[in-house]
């Protein structure tokens, strides 16, 4: 089976749907079979802070607070789409690890390197072939050799060290653009709340306050 297939993965949403919908009738069923039945007029009384109320329980609220959260339900709910910025940048910064061996004695990606481009969406992840590298190689080779030394690794041969080479530096971009990424959306949202602190959207206080200075005015008048 497939996991990748859309009609696979409509499936399982419909599955889904239908075992949360089939719970929660099963469990209103439960409930309403279950559950005792003395009704009187007391449980028909509006209950409010343990006093009675006086006067209508149905008040309007004034319009800043639907403002208020209004704003706080877009700015909270975008602050969620770091998350798959962060993942990758987490997993391309995994490619740079210097204790990670990325590739072969042949060449070839290790097994380790092929999970975490996966999961960074590549899905048959190959290295491009030596002669598009661009120059000159020498260096490529002699700089992989010395961080696999530091690193505390095995003498790397000349096409393992240029296949690691080339995933540190298709590593090195993926987070560089994962980065880039998160710091221009965080900008539009400084701007986006900048733009309504400067409208004063936010600023509860002074606007009650400067409505009860202008009512006496009104009134004068």
């Amino acid at each position: 089976m497939n996991l990748t297939d859309p009609v696979v993965i409509a499936g399982f949403i419909a599955l889904f749907v239908a075992l949360g919908g089939g719970f929660l009738a099963v469990n209103l069923l439960i409930g309403r079979l279950v559950r005792p039945r003395e009704p009187n007029a007391e449980k028909l009384e509006v209950y409010e802070c343990g006093e009675p109320t006086i006067g209508s329980s149905f008040v309007q609220f004034d319009l800043r607070f639907y403002v208020v959260a209004l704003l706080f339900i877009i700015f909270d709910v975008e602050v969620a789409l770091f998350f798959p910025w962060a993942t990758v940048f987490g997993k391309a910064t995994q490619l740079n690890d210097p204790a990670l061996a990325t590739a072969t004695a042949d060449g070839t990606l290790s097994p380790a390197a092929i999970g975490l481009m996966r999961e960074l969406g590549v899905r048959d992840p190959q290295l491009p072939p030596p002669d598009v590298l661009r120059e000159p190689l020498a260096e490529k080779i002699l700089w992989a050799r010395e961080r696999a030394q530091l690193a505390g690794r095995s003498e790397l041969t000349d096409a393992q060290a240029l296949a690691e080479w080339s995933v540190v530096d298709t590593g090195s971009k993926l987070a560089r653009t994962a980065l880039v990424d998160m710091a221009f959306f965080y900008a539009v949202l400084l701007v986006g709340f900048a733009y309504v602190w400067y409208r004063g959207d936010l600023d509860w206080v002074r606007a009650v306050s400067a409505e009860r200075g202008a009512a006496p005015a009104s009134r004068a008048a």
